[in-house]
């Protein structure tokens, strides 16, 4: 049987399974979910056992960075500050110019910018290293200048990122876990 950690959640509406960064597997099922049916939830992670598998692997050679969720205000004020500092470094290379910088939790993005010429940066900018801050706020200044990601914009992006794919995969294998 696969270890995992079971966690009750007043969210949940049914069984959910995931692999945390650093291998940990973890169930989640409603609040109020029977204890008589804990075996149900061994039965799940039984037949789930391939996924899991998979996850797992995937998850070896991740990088891993580890916040403390104290320190999440924090960082939300440095990226600000790095926001600010590398934007108007790449918009006076580039020649562009940007209005709102702002700070956000976002799950899925490291930046955006808005047809207005407003730039948003995840707040786990401030948490990388410089190398990939930098390319983070290269790419969102390039879309001043193109708007989609067309060999255009690849070619702006070359300009001051040359190695602009390798730090795509780089910034694709990082896992983020909060303590």
């Amino acid at each position: 049987m696969i270890p995992y950690t079971l966690k009750r959640s007043d969210r949940a509406r049914s069984m959910r399974l995931s692999v945390v960064p650093g291998g940990a597997v973890v169930v989640t099922v409603p609040r109020f979910f029977g204890t008589a049916s804990l075996a149900a939830v061994d039965r799940f992670v039984a037949r789930s056992s391939d996924w899991i598998e998979t996850q797992l692997r995937k998850m070896q050679g991740r990088t891993v960075i580890r916040i403390r969720r104290g320190d999440i205000p924090r960082l939300k004020r440095e990226a600000l500050v790095l926001a600010e500092a590398r934007c108007a470094y790449f918009a006076s290379v580039y020649g562009f110019s940007h209005k709102r910088i702002t700070i956000r939790a976002q799950k899925t993005r490291w930046g955006s910018c808005s047809k207005n010429g407003n730039l948003s940066f995840n707040y786990k900018i401030a948490a990388l290293p410089i190398h990939l801050q930098d390319a983070i706020v290269a790419h969102e200044i390039c879309h001043l200048g193109a708007f989609d990601h067309s060999k255009r914009f690849w070619d702006l992006m070359g300009r001051t990122i040359p190695e602009h794919k390798s730090v795509r995969k780089e910034l694709k294998n990082l896992s983020f876990v909060f303590f």
